[in-house]
């Protein structure tokens, strides 16, 4: 398994929304360091990364939204280090504004480097809103995509699909484009965090089948395939490759600042391995768990995570969770 890079993130912004599917299980409280000394932290992270190890990629990222006090600021930094956070903004959650404040900000971002903005949509708007846990949300936003499209910025947008919006996904896209937003990817929500609570409505191949074939096209379906179909290919090839990531806290970052980084790095490498070690492999999972006439649709990082419970389930496995991406980890392609 190969490193190729280093993520490190502070959950210290809070977020405006608290959404069904929440990777990060959002509950109101931040968890992460302060942001100016994980910022710091960064910092010398990165110098020590290019001068050691020039192959890895590093990015430095904050959340559990982008919606940071002094996000120019923020901004600046993070397209210093080449960090991608600082030129594709994900604009969920973020705080209220008016239209000059919208036209101000994106204006700002503009300036700061910002190249592409996405927008997740839940379904039209009653429903999304509720999904979302804030009224308003839609309609908010679709005047931040105006406002960016107003300042030449990029703008897609995502639909996460299941079995309860997927009627509703022809008339969002109408509502979509007609606000300018023609990049709309289809996906599957992933089983992370509260995303685990969509297991009952995940969508299936009929699902998608009953979808006119211009809607059925924004889904990538190399992405993601049926059980039945992971099981006839045996789950494809392995990954290869891994991304690090280190997540700040106040109750770590003493340690870390006095831990050399080559320590760091070994020690998320050694987490990495074993949990991987304590499982079998994603194409065993399969033979063993896989419904073999299965319709679900899952990404492959998806399904082998839910038969990895299954197993952790049956054999009373007790492992620290490096797919955890609240706390430090690893994630393997």
């Amino acid at each position: 398994m190969q490193t190729k890079s280093v993520m490190i993130q502070t959950l210290c912004v809070p977020c405006a929304c608290r959404c069904r599917y929440c990777l990060l299980s959002w509950d109101g409280r931040c968890v992460g360091a302060d942001y100016d000394r994980s910022q710091r932290l960064a910092e010398r992270f990165y110098t020590w990364l290019k001068q050691t190890h020039p192959e890895l990629t590093f990015n430095f990222a904050f959340g559990y939204s982008m919606d940071h006090p002094k996000l120019l600021d923020a901004l600046d930094f993070l397209n210093g280090i080449g960090s991608v956070t600082g030129r594709f903004l994900q604009c969920d959650g973020m705080a209220f504004r008016s239209e000059e404040e919208l036209n101000d900000l994106m204006s700002g971002l503009q300036a700061h480097g910002v190249r592409a903005l996405n927008f997740t949509f839940y379904g039209t708007e009653a429903y999304h809103d509720r999904f979302a846990g804030r009224r308003g949300d839609f309609a908010h936003l679709l005047s931040m995509a105006r406002a960016a499209r107003g300042q030449s910025l990029s703008v897609s947008a995502g639909v996460p699909l299941t079995r309860e919006n997927a009627g509703q996904a022809e008339a969002l896209l109408r509502i979509l484009q007609e606000a300018g937003l023609f990049d709309v990817r289809l996906f599957v929500p992933h089983g992370e965090g509260r995303g685990a609570a969509l297991e009952p409505v995940r969508l299936r191949e009929e699902d998608l089948w009953a979808l006119p074939i211009n809607l059925r096209e924004k889904l990538n379906r190399k992405v993601y395939q049926t059980e039945a179909e992971w099981c006839k290919i045996g789950g494809g090839e392995p990954e290869k490759s891994r991304t690090l990531l280190l997540s700040l806290t106040e109750q770590n970052m003493d340690r870390l600042e006095r831990t050399a980084f080559d320590e760091i790095i070994e020690s998320l490498e050694a987490l990495d391995e074993a949990y991987y070690a304590a499982f079998p492999s994603f194409k065993a999972l399969l033979e063993a768990y896989g419904d073999r006439e299965g319709t679900k649709l899952y990404s492959r990082r998806d399904l082998f995570a839910r038969l990895r419970g299954m197993y952790k389930k049956e054999h009373g496995v007790s492992v620290y969770d490096v797919t955890d991406e609240r706390q430090s980890g690893s994630r393997r392609y």
